[in-house]
């Protein structure tokens, strides 16, 4: 007999789980009712038996692993498929399943115990795309808007059933919303396709909802967008969704925004830039400069000398946090605009100007010129 571990495919490190799904796999391959006659199958059906009974057992699998496979099968510790019979590895088998007289495929896959058919069912929940303009992010606002959703049938109050008429016993599944289905050691269970599972059919369906308890129905709904959202922040509106079957509560509403792209403002979460131009003469000498902000028009002080590119903060002026925990910050990325289409007498200005600068006003293009100068040198 080979080893344990061939035996049933897993590796010598392998998990209970993976030894326990390896077993539930080949036993269900090899079991003699499956595959009746043929006496292969029913001995390698009770090799895998004896492997799992052995390396199941955390103290077995121990003394396994320690003494080895031939030293383990001669002292009985577990013995091979010569030593362990039908009877064995059917007990092994019914107690992995749960079984009885035989199993049904919901025994195998992680069946058992199966929820009330009949018991009141949640309704589905429901996502609403919301698009808003970048103003209505900042600032919050309310929207009305109409979703289209399944409710409970005004007609039967849910029921399905036409108004003084009810429900009765399914005659094809006796009321047990199941049918079982025998194919040799294999019990198959399969919910009642007449009743679908539920046990009970309707006797009179209602007229508007045809028996279904709810209708399609879109109503208006207003909903409050708190300050602070951004692309991807999702509003949940409780009890706003699908109504539920048979009394159950109604699902949520969740509402998921697209916040359309400010043509002043770039936004990174909670912070905000702004690129503001000012003139040569600004940059150069200094001043002030307005600049807009999501709660009004603000004074910026522009350092002497500030070169294009620049970033200056203005601090808790950036967007709003949707939980109320204070706003980010504005980031100011100045551009120096360079003056275009100038006049004779301003151009005249400007050479004058420039013939006045010294190495210590161009202070990068010296250092430029500099390091150009030593990279030449090679040449």
């Amino acid at each position: 007999m080979a080893d344990f571990y061939e035996t049933l495919g897993v590796s010598k490190n392998a998990s209970a789980d993976e030894i326990k799904k390896a077993y539930r796999k080949l036993a269900v391959k090899y079991h003699p009712d499956k595959n009746q006659g043929n006496k292969e199958a029913e001995e390698k059906f009770k090799e895998v038996s004896a492997a799992y009974e052995t390396l199941s057992n955390p103290d077995k699998r121990r003394q396994y692993d320690q003494f080895g496979h031939e030293a383990y099968t001669r002292s009985g510790g577990g013995g091979g498929a010569g030593g362990f019979n039908y009877q064995q590895a059917q007990d092994i088998f019914s107690q992995f399943f749960g079984g009885g007289g035989g199993f049904g495929f919901e025994d195998l896959f992680g069946g058992g115990r199966h929820a009330n058919p009949n018991a009141p069912q949640r309704g589905e929940d429901l996502r609403y795309n919301l698009e808003i303009d970048f103003e209505d992010a900042m600032y919050g606002v309310d929207k009305t808007i109409k979703v289209q959703r399944q409710e409970s049938c005004d007609k039967c109050s849910g029921s399905g059933c036409e108004p003084g008429s009810g429900k009765k016993s399914c005659p094809r599944c006796g009321g047990s919303g199941t049918l079982n289905i025998s194919q040799g050691f294999f019990s198959v269970r399969q919910p009642c396709p007449n009743c679908s599972g539920t046990g009970q059919i309707i006797e009179k369906p209602c007229p508007k909802c045809h028996g279904k308890g709810r209708v399609s129905a879109s109503a208006p709904l207003q909903i409050h967008i708190p300050a602070g959202v951004d692309t991807g922040s999702q509003l949940r509106v409780p009890g706003k969704g699908c109504a539920g079957i048979r009394g159950g509560q109604a699902g949520d509403l969740y509402v998921v925004m697209r916040v359309r792209e400010s043509n002043v403002f770039i936004r990174e979460d909670r912070d905000l830039l702004c690129e503001v131009p000012v003139s040569y003469a600004v940059a150069a000498a200094g001043g002030e400069v307005d600049v807009p902000t999501i709660s009004g028009k603000s004074k910026i002080r522009i350092p002497a000398g500030t070169q294009s590119g620049a970033l200056l903060r203005l601090k808790g002026k950036g967007a709003p946090s949707v939980r109320g925990a204070g706003r980010g910050d504005l980031h100011i990325r100045i551009l120096v605009e360079t003056p275009k289409d100038l006049s004779k007498e301003q151009l005249e200005l400007l050479e004058k100007f420039n013939a006045s600068l010294t190495e210590k006003n161009n202070r990068r293009q010296s250092e430029f010129a500099e390091r150009a100068k030593q990279f030449l040198k090679g040449e």
